[in-house]
């Protein structure tokens, strides 16, 4: 069934919407894919944080004049699909190249992170940096580090300094014991006397 004219010119412009708002992208392709595999595919994805489109090649290059992504859809030929977001790309690499491993009917033709063009195997590199989330848990341990030693440094003073009375105390150091005189015992009325 062909798509009418004004149908293709509203998915030209809801797709270019959302480019528009898209920083990173992947572009793929694939062959044979079944619609189980589709439906993982899209699942992942979506998982991700980011939008998936299987678009013609002309609708594709047309939505995309004038974003980021126009750089990566120029020239294409086949299948295309498009997987883009404008949060992390890391995470979205690393869904598509996980996908990409476990399916080899789909591979990539192009990427884009934050409007530049990076080739198929930056894809992979990209999917395997970490994400953001562990980049920055490892920014916040390696800022609360120096206050931890310096806080464990300054408490060890304090008790290494207990530590060696404590020893001296147990072990009669202190300049010889020191004798305490009985306490005297209170006179009576006959002593007095």
């Amino acid at each position: 069934m062909a798509v009418s004219r004004a149908k293709k010119i509203e998915q030209v412009e809801q797709l270019a919407k959302e480019l528009h708002d898209a920083s990173h992208a992947i572009v793929g392709t694939f062959a044979k894919l079944t619609v189980e595999k589709d439906f993982e595919l899209r699942k992942a994805v979506r998982s991700a944080g980011a939008h998936y489109r299987v678009v013609k090649n002309t609708l594709a290059e047309r939505a995309a004049q004038g974003t980021s992504v126009a750089e990566a859809v120029k020239d294409l030929a086949g299948v295309t699909s498009i997987a883009y977001t404008s949060g992390d790309p890391v995470a979205l690499a690393k869904v598509l190249s996980k996908y990409a491993k476990d399916n080899p009917e789909y591979s990539f033709k192009a990427g884009i992170v934050d409007g530049r063009v990076i080739a198929v195997k930056d894809i992979d590199a990209l999917a395997s940096m970490p994400s953001k989330e562990e980049i920055y848990s490892k920014l916040l341990f390696l800022m609360n580090a120096p206050a931890q030693r310096l806080v464990t440094v300054v408490n060890a003073i304090g008790r290494d300094l207990a530590v060696v009375i404590n020893q001296g105390v147990e072990k009669n150091k202190f300049g010889g014991a020191v004798e305490v005189p009985p306490p005297a015992e209170p006179a009576t009325a006959e002593a007095q006397a």
